[in-house]
This record gives structure tokens, sequence and C-alpha cells, in this order.
């Protein structure tokens, strides 16, 4: 049960600077982001063929012939397109596996990874395991995609820095191979995320390609809209009772144009040498710059995607954490001399609410509940340092 004070306490967090010093004054070569993410492949490669190493024990299964490509969603085929947006729609339409009744909201299979993310967001936001979590939780989604839905692809991510108009990209345009469209344009007053941002040109519910008319029913439990919008409160204080309700957007240029630029991703990448720093300034604004994180959700916004508990409800927050996990991964492997530092890095506290929590451990178990594949729950963060160790067999292109 969430209350107004940890409401409060949980938007000082997500909205407030963390006072870590995000942008060290040390001087490095300049490199565009796409020139790290060029190394940070030729980098993984090398430590997929063993002429690198990262100081993990690789998964013995993972090699080049096989390792899994993710892709951009622009760079799919439209055919691609069409068969992740299937696959979507398959685990949208399948049975929940959560215990009967517990979660009244749950009616789906896609609802199940709403309510583990409910339930999980206190431990995976602001702790030592946010990208490690988030990266176990998306190869879940994937892998129930492949073999709950027989996709054949990977999942595809949303690269920040590449749309100059966000509502007319290939992933929001609202024709057949998008995600969907923005929401109806509808008045309101934006959002407030510890500022008041502007509002963007939609807010309403989404109505055009292939996820229009959407249903939602868990939460809302943390919403960023405007009031006015009058989206229905849940019946249950812990948001986990049944209250359906159309998918709203209001996708919006407001944060690519400002924060998600890739000279913002790329400064990012290079001034954060220690994992606790890159992964603060990640997630945490300041009083005058939101973070890269954040910038990524409010600009869908909307209902599920503002809400930082529901937010997985909005489909495209999987090509939202895709990318978090692509931008760690770019991070990690971009320079060779610092590749096994960097990947075993591990720094931060267990509880996101409580700045004094116990510090994580590399060997902390983390949880999917009915989310992990058979044998797979409880791995620990250890395991999911890299995409080509642990249960992991992927790089980024």
């Amino acid at each position: 049960m969430v209350g107004k004070a940890v409401v409060n306490a949980l938007v000082a967090s997500l909205c407030l600077f963390s006072g870590v010093g995000a942008w060290p004054s040390t001087k490095r070569q300049t490199l565009s982001i796409d020139d790290i993410q060029k190394q940070a492949l030729a980098n993984a490669q090398k430590v997929l063929d063993g002429s690198l190493s990262d100081g993990l024990t690789r998964n013995a299964n993972c090699t080049k012939s096989n390792v899994a490509i993710r892709k951009e969603y622009g760079d799919l085929s439209k055919d691609e397109r069409t068969e992740y947006i299937r696959a979507v729609k398959c685990i949208l339409s399948k049975p929940s596996k959560l215990p009967a009744g517990k979660y009244p909201g749950a009616k789906t299979r896609y609802d199940d990874f709403v309510v583990v993310h409910m339930n999980m967001t206190p431990s995976v936001h602001g702790t030592a395991n946010f990208m490690h979590w988030h990266r176990y939780y998306i190869w879940a989604y994937e892998t129930a995609l492949r073999t709950e839905c027989d996709y054949k692809g990977y999942q595809p991510y949303w690269n920040w820095g590449k749309y100059s108009d966000l509502p007319a990209s290939p992933i929001f345009n609202g024709d057949e191979w998008s995600m969907g469209g923005n929401g109806e344009a509808v008045p309101h007053q934006g959002g407030f995320i510890g500022r008041q941002v502007p509002a963007g040109p939609g807010g309403g519910c989404v109505k055009t390609g292939p996820f229009a008319g959407l249903n939602i029913t868990l939460g809302p439990l943390m919403g960023t809209m405007d009031p006015a919008l009058k989206i229905p409160s849940n019946p249950q204080r812990d948001g986990f009772g049944n209250n359906p309700r159309c998918l709203r957007r209001d996708v919006n240029n407001f944060f690519t144009k400002s924060y998600l630029r890739p000279t913002d991703l790329s400064d990012h990448i290079m001034t954060n040498t220690a994992i606790g720093k890159f992964q603060d300034s990640l997630q945490n604004d300041s009083p005058t710059k939101a973070a890269i994180h954040s910038s990524g959700h409010y600009s869908i916004w909307g209902d599920p995607g503002g809400d930082v508990y529901v937010s997985p409800g909005e489909p495209v927050f999987w090509l939202h954490h895709g990318q978090v996990d692509r931008h760690w991964w770019m991070w990690a492997n971009y320079l060779e001399k610092e590749l096994k530092t960097r990947t075993s890095q591990y720094d931060g506290g267990t509880n996101w609410m409580n700045p004094a929590s116990a510090k994580g451990k590399a060997t902390d178990q983390q949880w999917l509940d009915v989310l992990a594949p058979a044998g797979m729950n409880g791995i620990a963060s250890n395991q999911l340092f890299s995409t080509t160790s642990g249960p992991f067999c992927y790089l980024y292109q």
C-alpha cells in the first residue's frame, strides 16, 4: 500500500538531483554516440570470440554464430515490425499466470509483467540493481514473446537521439507498422515532475495504429498527467484493482530536443567513469535538467506511461528500456582498457525510498516471479553484468 507521504517521497526521488557529481571535469577524447556504439560492438565481439576478456565467465552456449542482435525499431523492416507487433498483441491476449484473485486488474499475461514491476519498483529504481534487474526483466519479456508467442526476432530498442520529430517517427506515427499513434489532441496543462512541463500535442486516448483502443486495467498509482484529464483512480490504494480505461499518450519533443540529443547521450557516457555516478545521473533529475531515463518516459508520457510503477503497461516501455540497457552496454564496452573494470562495477543501496538502506552486493538475488523462464528466477546480480554471460546471449546493432 502506498500512502500520500510515500508518493511524495517518490516524486522527490524521481525529480530531484541526488547530489552526486554527474559531470566530472576530467577531459577525454570526444566521441560521437555513433562512434561509441561502433567501439562497444567491436569490443563486445572480441569478448565473444575470446580475443578480449571482460573478466567474466562467458555463456558457453553463446557464440558469434548464434548471438542475438537487437536492432533499433526504425531499422527493422516492415515485415519485422509487423511480426513484433503480432507477438506483443499475442502476449496481450494470453491469460495471466498470477494467483487468481490476488491482483484483480491483472487479466492477461502482459499484465503479469506490469504487476511484477509494480511490486518490485521500490527495490529496482534508485538502487544498485536498477540496470541489472531491468536487463533481466527485458530479457524475460523477449523470452516470453519468443517461447509463448512464437516470435522469431529479438527485442528492439528506441534510439533516443535518432528522431527530431518523435510523434512523426516510425515508432509513433500511427501507421500499421508503428507502435500506435499519439493520443488524441485534448486540452491539458501538461504534467508536474518537480516542475511544470508543458503539454504535448496529445493527452487523449490512442486511436490510430496497431494499439488503438488498447485497454489498461492496472493503476494508476503514481500518475503524473494533468488531473483535469480525469483519468479514473484505481479502486484499490495499491493500484492492483481492476480499472479499465484507454491507453493515453502525450508524445512530445520537449525532452528529445533538450535532454536526449546525441551529444547529451555521448557526454553522459564519456563523463561518468564509475557506475554509481553513471546510474545516478541517468535516473535523477536536477532542478534545471531532466535525466535521460525520465526524459525517455516523459517523451511518451500519458497513462500508464507517465507512472513509474505502472509504466510497463505502455507497449513502448520495452523499446525505451531496451535503449536504457543499450546505453549501459555502450558505457561498459566502448573503452577496451576499462572494459573489465566497468563490466563488474556494482554500487548503490537496496531500497529507493530509504537512502540509508543496506548496500547492494553483487551476489544479491534478483526476482521475476512468474515472469522468469523455467529455472531462471533468483539469479544473482553478478550473472547479469554482461549481455554474453549468465543467461544472456545478445548484442546491440
